[in-house]
């Protein structure tokens, strides 16, 4: 696979998606066009949960509603669902399996379509539809692999309300937690310690690319600190491992002070990807345009749509 081009557009702007896909399209036709395409979405009901299993309940047809009702929250018959192999992503087959790490995976039934019928309206076929956070996850276990890499790595993917945190090392997902703090949890702290009169002057310059936060990034996170300490204690107590790395996979660039701060009162460095190095190796070269591009973290989930994994290499 050769990438001769990459862009990126705004998420809430439907126009200049439009300009995008128009530039992309391989010959000009009618309305019935649509630009055939690999989707990775971060559906806001996306759903990436290691759990331990019970083999002795494997025979049980009640046991994964148990599960996913007691231990995950949430109701099977709304959501579109996977049960995976936490080490290789394979999928979860009780009959033959006594493995215990597993991943449910899912969207919910409702966002599943509104996102299918909301791509069709840009002139996008979705040949596949991933979860764009498990692409990542195994993009990075991947990484971990080809790099050698044995100590663990959290990954934090930190939306408005809420932040997904996984554990994951070169041979799966060890652990997840859904944390109900986010960006906006940060939102008061910035105005208290700027001195702004309402959340709504802090909302606007945290947003902005107008003002360096590094000053006060420990401030900032600090509830959110809280929430990954007692996470990752708890990890390194039930393994005896420690993290080693952190990465935040979809900060956009006027936040990416953040990682660096989470990184700095963790104490533990960034995970930085050679992309180039590993993509190559895996058979995903660039052209001498797209050659010149500088790749972040923010293109993690374009290129682990990109990735064919050989889970036999999977111990």
């Amino acid at each position: 696979m050769v990438v001769e081009e990459l862009t990126s557009c705004v998420a809430n702007n439907p126009e200049v998606l439009a300009d995008a896909i128009k530039l992309l399209q391989p010959k000009k036709g009618g309305a019935n066009n649509y630009l055939r395409s690999t989707c990775g979405v971060y559906a806001a009901s996306r759903l990436v949960r290691h759990a331990t299993l019970d083999p002795k309940r494997y025979k049980d047809p009640a046991y994964v509603n148990d599960v996913l009702t007691n231990q995950i929250r949430v109701e099977a018959d709304k959501y579109a669902l996977a049960l995976l192999n936490a080490k290789d992503g394979t999928d979860f087959n009780f009959s033959v399996s006594t493995k215990k790490e597993a991943i449910f995976a899912g969207i919910s039934n409702e966002e599943v379509a509104t996102l299918q019928s909301s791509l069709l309206e840009q002139g996008i076929y979705p040949v596949r539809l991933e979860l764009g956070t498990l692409a990542a996850l195994g993009a990075i276990v991947d990484y971990l692999d080809f790099s050698q890499i044995k100590t663990p790595t959290l990954v934090l993917e930190i939306d408005a309300d809420s932040t997904q945190s996984f554990i994951v090392s070169d041979t799966g997902l060890e652990n997840s937690r859904h944390i109900p703090q986010g960006l906006e949890a940060m939102i008061p702290a910035v105005q208290k310690e700027i001195g702004l009169k309402d959340e709504e002057a802090a909302r606007k310059l945290f947003y902005s690319n107008a003002f360096d936060f590094t000053g006060m990034g420990a401030s900032l996170i600090k509830k959110l600190l809280k929430e990954l300490q007692s996470s990752i204690g708890f990890y390194e107590v039930q393994t005896g491992q420690s993290i080693g790395r952190v990465v935040c996979t979809l900060l956009p660039p006027k936040l990416g002070w953040l990682e660096n701060a989470i990184s700095t009162q963790l104490g533990v460095p960034v995970l930085n990807i050679d992309y180039k190095k590993w993509l190559e190796a895996r058979g995903i070269t660039f052209d001498s345009a797209a050659t010149k591009q500088e790749l972040n973290n923010r293109w993690l989930g374009l290129f682990s749509l990109m990735l064919t994994h050989n889970h036999a290499a999977v111990a």
